[in-house]
This record gives C-alpha cells, sequence and structure tokens, in this order.
C-alpha cells in the first residue's frame, strides 16, 4: 500500500479570505489608538472650551486682574491728585465730556478712570484675602467633622449653626463701628464671618469620600491622619472649595462696598468702588454717572466671578455637564 505525503496548503491571503471586504478592520489599531481615554486636564480643557459661561466669566475676570496688576501703567492720572478746578467733569459721551478725563473727575477733580482702576485691585484684594481666610477656617472645621465624626462632628455642627444664626451684615456693622473701619478692619471681619458655606460643602463632601476604599486602604497601611487628609481627602473635595471660594469672593467684594458706603469699610482716599458710591450719593440726580459707573464696575466683577465659579462647578461634575 502506498502512501501518499500529506500537503499543507498556505493560508489564504486576507484578499481571499473575506477581509478584503471589510476594510474597517485593517484600521482598528488605529481607531484603538484615536478611542484611547483621554486625561482629565484634556477633558477639563475641552468642556471648559465649549462652556460659555465659563469662558466669558475667565475673560472678563482676567481682563480686570491684568488692569489692577498693571494700574501704574495704565491709569492715565494719579487717582490721589486734587483739582478742584475740575471737579465732576462729565464722561466722553456727554457734551462737555473731553479726552483728558474719560470717564470723568469727582466732586474733588480726582480721575474717575483712574480711580477706577486702582479700585479694582482693593475689591480683588479684600475678594482674595476674605475667601482665603475663610477658606482656611472653614475647610478645616468641615474635613474634620467630616473625617471624624461623632462628637466632632457635633461640635463642628454646632459652631456652624451659631454662626448661621447670625447675620452677617449687622456682625459686620457692628464689629466695623467698634474697632474702626479699614482695609485691613474689613478683610479680618469678612474672612472670618464667611466660613460657614466652606464647612458645610466640605463636611458633606469629606463624609462622601470618608467611605470609598482608597481611603480605607490608606488607613490599612498605617498611613497617619495628617497624611491621610491632605494627601487623600483635600484632592478629592478640591473642585467644591474652588466653587465655594468664587461664591465666597463676590460675596465679599458686595459685603465691602455695603460697609465703604456706610462709612465703615475702607477709608478715603483710597479709590474702593463703594466708597466711590458714597461720595458720588449727593450727585446721583444731577450727575448720574458718579455712582453709575462704578456701580457697572462691581456689577460686572462680581457677575465675573460667579459666571467663572458656576462654569467650574459644571466642567468639574462627574456627569459632565456643560
Amino acid at each position: 500500500m502506498t502512501i501518499q505525503p500529506m500537503t499543507i496548503e498556505p493560508p489564504l491571503p486576507p484578499a481571499a479570505s473575506g477581509l478584503a471586504a471589510a476594510p474597517e478592520l485593517a484600521a482598528a489599531p488605529d481607531r484603538a489608538i484615536l478611542a484611547a481615554p483621554r486625561s482629565p486636564t484634556a477633558i477639563a480643557l475641552r468642556r471648559g472650551l465649549g462652556h460659555g459661561g465659563f469662558m466669558i466669566g475667565a475673560v472678563v475676570l482676567g481682563a480686570i486682574v491684568l488692569a489692577a496688576l498693571a494700574a501704574p501703567l495704565i491709569a492715565p492720572h494719579d487717582p490721589y491728585a486734587q483739582d478742584v478746578s475740575k471737579r465732576l467733569i462729565p464722561p466722553i459721551w456727554h457734551a462737555k465730556g473731553n479726552w483728558e478725563h474719560i470717564l470723568g473727575t469727582d466732586k474733588l477733580g480726582r480721575d474717575y478712570l483712574s480711580r477706577l482702576i486702582y479700585g479694582s485691585q482693593i475689591s480683588l484684594l479684600i475678594g482674595l484675602s476674605a475667601a482665603l481666610i475663610s477658606g482656611l477656617i472653614g475647610t478645616t472645621l468641615g474635613v474634620l467633622a467630616g473625617y471624624f465624626g461623632g462628637r466632632v462632628d457635633a461640635l463642628v455642627s454646632y459652631v456652624v449653626t451659631t454662626r448661621l444664626a447670625m447675620p452677617v451684615v449687622l456682625v459686620a456693622l457692628a464689629m466695623a463701628s467698634l474697632v474702626g473701619g479699614s482695609l485691613k478692619v474689613v478683610v479680618l471681619v469678612l474672612g472670618l464671618l464667611l466660613w460657614d458655606r466652606f464647612a458645610v460643602v466640605t463636611r458633606a463632601a469629606t463624609r462622601q469620600i470618608r467611605k470609598q476604599d482608597f481611603v480605607s486602604a490608606a488607613e490599612a497601611t498605617g498611613l497617619g491622619t495628617v497624611r491621610i487628609l491632605v494627601q487623600e481627602i483635600l484632592p478629592n473635595i478640591f473642585n467644591a472649595l474652588i466653587v465655594v471660594a468664587t461664591l465666597e469672593m463676590a460675596h465679599a467684594i458686595l459685603l465691602e462696598a455695603a460697609l465703604s458706603f456706610l462709612g465703615l469699610g475702607v477709608q478715603p482716599p483710597l479709590p474702593s468702588w463703594g466708597l466711590m458710591i458714597a461720595e458720588g450719593k449727593p450727585y446721583m440726580f444731577f450727575q448720574p454717572w458718579v455712582i453709575t459707573i462704578p456701580g457697572v464696575a462691581l456689577l460686572v466683577l462680581v457677575l465675573a466671578i460667579n459666571l467663572l465659579g458656576d462654569g467650574v462647578r459644571d466642567i468639574t461634575a462627574p456627569e459632565g455637564r456643560n
């Protein structure tokens, strides 16, 4: 019996095996590369560029910050220089306006545009300082209450409830009238009064993160409490802190304007926007621009900060709403 040798046929080429009819399979590696997950920074950047409110707030606030930083370079006049012969010159859009004082002058002949630019420094300084002080106090209390719970949580909740029972404006007015109005007093008073929202938000966020597996793993490895709070808890509540900080910054700017308007905030001759409104109050019916200009500037700044905070909340949301 003759045994025929076995012959092994070579595999068919892709065209013969039917793969040529499905060219998308050949491009699968490229599609896999394109479908690779993007970094959180790239996702946040894409959301931010597509969020109209965030972009408007960022651009407007950035322009105000640049103007405040470059005030000595762009201010056309000395904001403290007085010239009574040029008092209450109207803005350029009025018939009696001139290009020497684009936004006119106040009752002492000081250039309004220069005082407006330098006033942005005071508003931003008070907003940032008050938000920083209140953020340190409220975040510390909220994180401790949310992480430890029990008696610590009960004590912090009692302190927060006590603080919420005190009206901010009345307490600020009382403290400013007792101590005396000044820039330092306003910053300290607002910083010591606006921490409650930080405490409430960070307490709730910490209680949620406290139950996560990575916190339990850090505790199981023997990591210290301080390191757990700093390395595990705080980075995961940072987006909530940014949102609250923007809200409290806008709140502090408005409260400073109210205190300065009542004569208990920033004192003359500093060019505070609230003080500019107070100084123009006697002329509001005949020269309304003396209160309209700083009022509009205050509105634009607070609106930009709120739009920025609202945009940060939407961009950093897990569901990615925008």
